[in-house]
């Protein structure tokens, strides 16, 4: 195992140098100019010039890149160009925010979408099933923005039973998670609903039946926990996910998390900021998935017993 994610880490290098080229590309190529904003409509084309020269503009791209990978590997992702504070201790100031709404959103999404999908798989073709699904379908198919303004009207605005933003106060954590959890939901419900119908059609199930155990039991007891483990791989991933797609909830619901904080590095073309917080939230992405992958592997004997018959094979074959 630690072979296995020793491998894994590694394989984290060329993939972060990757993201980080493209993203150092795609901002390079947008139309636009930090400078420009910076020096403002009255600055002569000598300051502007200054202040290109001062950021290391007019350097080429290779060079760009070469330097901010370099600092990096210092722990250095620069100073904004706007505020001129250092990238690396505001994102750590705005993380918890952005990490606590996607814990609670995905918790949120666990309690709803892994209930229905096996009530809808126990009442598979009843009307119970049917709504199900189309409820899981309508919030996976609906904008998380549209969805969440629907609730600011409906909660905020017009019975103002919550705040319309703020975190101030912990009911302001409500509607953004509840906008963000149901279209995981949705995913989780469809994907649980389709895997309990595999598994209650094994024949272990069926034996379970056939020694009298209650449906309860069956379906808890033994069905529920092999149902599970696909599942834990989708929850994974959509934690990871959602680190990044908080970016949507902070903005409307005014949170100031690293969401908000790298869609104000876009606006104000803010390279060191979109640089380092793409790069952090990559890293941070790539590590949840290789946690996921880790659980998978304990919990499921499956991959678990080839991992021992493989470690075997090497060991015999040494």
């Amino acid at each position: 195992m630690g072979r296995y994610i020793g491998k894994r880490l590694l394989l984290m290098i060329p993939i972060l140098l990757g993201i980080s080229l493209i993203v150092l590309v795609l901002i390079d190529i947008t139309p636009g100019d930090p400078a420009r904003i910076i020096a403002g409509s009255t600055a002569t084309e000598e300051e502007y010039e200054q202040i290109r020269e001062d950021l290391g503009l007019n350097d080429p791209l290779i060079v760009r890149y070469t330097r901010f990978i370099a600092n990096s590997l210092r722990g250095d992702l620069g100073k904004s160009f706007i505020t001129k504070r250092a990238v690396w201790p505001d994102m750590m100031a705005r993380f918890p925010y952005t990490l606590l709404l996607a814990v609670l959103s995905t918790v949120l999404s666990i309690i709803i979408g892994i209930p229905l999908g096996v009530y809808a798989a126990t009442n598979q073709y009843s009307w119970k099933d049917n709504l199900a699904i189309i409820a899981s379908l309508f919030c996976v198919s609906m904008p998380a923005f549209w969805f969440a303004l629907l609730l600011i009207q409906f909660f905020a605005v017009k019975h103002r039973i919550l705040p319309m933003a703020g975190i101030e106060q912990w009911q302001g954590w409500i509607l953004p998670v509840v906008s963000l959890a149901l279209g995981y939901a949705s995913v989780i419900a469809r994907q649980m609903r389709s895997n309990m119908l595999e598994v209650i059609r094994q024949d272990y199930i069926i034996t379970a039946r056939a020694k009298g155990l209650s449906e309860h039991k069956v379906l808890y007891r033994h069905a529920l926990k092999n149902a599970l483990i696909p599942v834990i791989m989708t929850v994974g991933s959509m934690f990871g996910m959602s680190l990044g797609g908080a970016l949507i909830s902070e903005v409307i619901f005014s949170i100031p998390g690293l969401g908000n904080y790298t869609l104000t590095g876009l606006v104000n073309r803010d390279y060191p900021v979109i640089q380092g917080s793409v790069l952090f939230l990559s890293a941070l992405f790539s590590i949840v998935i290789l946690l996921i992958d880790i659980v998978f592997a304990f919990i499921d004997p499956r991959i678990r017993s080839q991992y021992v018959r493989a470690k075997r094979r090497v060991r015999e074959g040494t």
